[in-house]
């Protein structure tokens, strides 16, 4: 699979407008949000604490996600960490092993992004049992502790980076 994982201001003029195209399921809008609400967040007020990444699959990019740290970590999050956001794979390509491709790429650009963050950590519905099954497959590791999120509860998971 011809895949890489690319940051926002990298990408080209015409890799831009194609993230727009990426569909979300309406069943995970609650969850991720969509295209235009993850660009807005990272377009609106640019911060070097919140950065966007898409995975580009044959040139195109199919998945995106927002990294924050410092002043815009979740309250749940360790100050150490650096935590993940709207991450959305278009529901086009779902199940075609994108999202693991880009959870697998996403610790080595974290370190070179933030050479500083000792952890990456997200929030997942206590009930996406296929995502918790991929995050721990990928060493994440479950904290243990649930709680209400916005949604329902949530479980916080953790990847140690050092």
């Amino acid at each position: 699979m011809n895949t890489r994982l690319v940051s926002h201001s990298r990408l080209t003029a015409m890799q831009q407008e194609q993230l727009l195209d990426i569909e979300v399921h309406p069943a995970q809008k609650d969850f991720s949000g969509d295209i235009h609400n993850a660009l807005a967040t990272l377009l609106d007020r640019p911060n070097p604490d919140v950065h966007g990444f898409a995975l580009l699959h044959e040139e195109v990019p199919r998945v995106f996600f927002l990294l924050k740290r410092g002043a815009f970590l979740a309250p749940w999050a360790d100050r150490n960490a650096a935590t993940l956001h709207a991450l959305q794979v278009d529901r086009r390509l779902q199940r075609q092993g994108l999202g693991r491709q880009c959870l697998e790429q996403l610790p080595h650009a974290a370190r070179q992004l933030w050479p500083d963050v000792a952890q990456l950590q997200l929030s997942v519905d206590a009930e996406n049992h296929a995502g918790l099954g991929l995050y721990l497959a990928l060493g994440w590791v479950d904290s243990g502790e649930a709680y209400r999120g916005r949604i329902g509860y949530e479980r916080r998971m953790s990847l140690p980076l050092r």
